[in-house]
């Protein structure tokens, strides 16, 4: 992979956000379950965004059936603003991304649409476990949080 100069700017924003974002969920509750949970969905997050972006989830990253990622990241943007950064609404949240991420394996998968790539479907099925489980200890965690 050849990185020219966006690729730099997109990554140290990447990582400048969820650092930003990580700080002001450390210091905004005394919760250590929420922060561990912000911490495991902006952790996810990024690397879905990264890996996406880098080299592509279904097939390669040219498939424009990596869009449908995009999709997954905005379900937990808007769930998180829509529910204004509560456990309890968060918990529901990650639990909708991690849906929206298996949906979109499946959708994939279905119908082919990355059949070009060297080891497909494994590739969307490992992934899709991998941020699917990291959605879910996030919810488990801000719902954790919600009892102590």
């Amino acid at each position: 992979m050849n990185w020219d100069i966006t690729d730099f700017v997109v990554f140290i924003a990447l990582l400048g956000g969820v650092g930003f974002l990580l700080w002001k969920a450390f210091n905004s509750t005394e919760s250590s379950a929420y922060k561990w949970a912000c911490g495991v969905a902006l952790v996810a997050a990024f690397l879905l965004v990264w890996v996406n972006g880098a080299v592509g989830i279904i097939g390669d990253a040219n498939n424009d059936a990596n869009m449908l990622y995009i999709g997954v990241a905005a379900i937990g943007v808007f769930g998180a603003i829509i529910v204004r950064f509560q456990a309890r609404g968060l918990a529901w949240t990650l639990c909708a991304v991690a849906l929206a991420q298996t949906l979109v394996a499946i959708v994939a998968i279905s119908a082919d649409l990355g059949a070009t790539g060297p080891v497909w479907p494994r590739d969307v099925l490992v992934l899709t476990a991998f941020f699917t489980t990291l959605w879910l200890l996030s919810a488990w965690l801000f719902q954790k949080s919600t009892r102590g």
